[in-house]
């Protein structure tokens, strides 16, 4: 079945807005095309979603660049240390999500494809598992933020965060922002500074990973996903963008104001409330 322009956009919607909230675009994205009757996996879907991405990332860049130039931009010294910390949390980001890559295929599921291993991370159980973890760290982390506003980045907190955004990798449902900033508020990293570092790494780690996820749709569904076949998406997709560029915007937006209100903590109430509606969804075999 392929998605209407009315679902590209409602879509585009969803992915803009919960993508940059702590609640997992992915765990909202599944659970969307399955009420809508649209098949997660399937070649048009996955094209699609790397065009939706590609407009929330856009919306990142747009919303923080004048906040990147006065604070990581504005010398040369403090590039240097943008640089630093950015690669630290980068690099340890990569270690970890390749090695539960490794232990998930070698360990957990033997004998299995990569395909079944990338699907299994879309079966609503997981899922809402995830959005659970994910709630309840973010409660933890806001409940704690009230006694203690922190300080600045270092390289140490920059590599617990790039730790933390390792496990979000393979984990659909367990949302990167959400994870990564909850982290850096437990060890006590200024609010301001922490929504800027977050979204940096986002902007670095996000490209490659929808990149990836293009090529495996290549790769996957070569007969099916053909260039005529998903050419005629790129007009509606192109919709989608905007709307997924907006949403973005308006959810920074919000972000950024329940921060500063210390606020945080109900994104966590948010992420396991829906994860009771994943278990029930899942249990209704949807």
């Amino acid at each position: 079945m392929e998605p209407t322009l009315l679902q590209i956009l409602l879509l585009g919607l969803v992915q803009g807005a919960a993508e940059l909230l702590p609640v997992s675009s992915s765990a909202h994205v599944i659970v969307a095309e399955k009420l809508m009757g649209l098949d997660p996996s399937s070649p048009s879907m996955t094209f699609l979603l790397v065009m939706l991405h590609t407009g929330t990332m856009v919306a990142v860049i747009a919303y923080f660049w004048k906040a990147w130039a006065k604070t990581f931009f504005s010398s040369k010294e403090n590039l240097r240390l943008t640089i630093l910390h950015v690669g630290t949390a980068t690099l340890a980001t990569l270690v970890v999500g390749f090695a539960l890559k490794l232990i998930i295929e070698k360990i957990f599921m033997h004998g299995s494809s990569k395909d079944e291993i990338e699907d299994l991370f879309g079966h609503l159980p997981l899922v809402g598992s995830a959005l659970l973890a994910a709630g309840i760290l973010i409660v933890g982390s806001g409940l704690f933020r009230r006694r203690n506003n922190g300080g600045e980045l270092g390289l140490i907190s920059s590599l617990w965060i790039g730790v933390s955004q390792g496990f979000c990798l393979p984990f659909r449902g367990l949302s990167r922002s959400g994870t990564t900033i909850s982290v850096g508020l437990l060890q006590g990293i200024n609010r301001q500074r922490l929504e800027e570092f977050s979204f940096a790494l986002a902007v670095v780690i996000t490209p490659p990973a929808v990149a990836k996820e293009f090529l495996r749709l290549l790769r996957s569904h070569a007969e099916t996903a053909s260039p005529h076949h998903l050419l005629h998406l790129l007009g509606p997709g192109f919709f989608g963008m905007i709307a997924a560029f907006v949403a973005g915007l308006l959810a920074l937006k919000l972000l950024s104001s329940w921060l500063e209100k210390g606020h945080w903590a109900w994104f966590g109430y948010y992420c396991i409330a829906f994860s009771g509606l994943v278990f029930f969804l899942a249990s209704r075999g949807f």
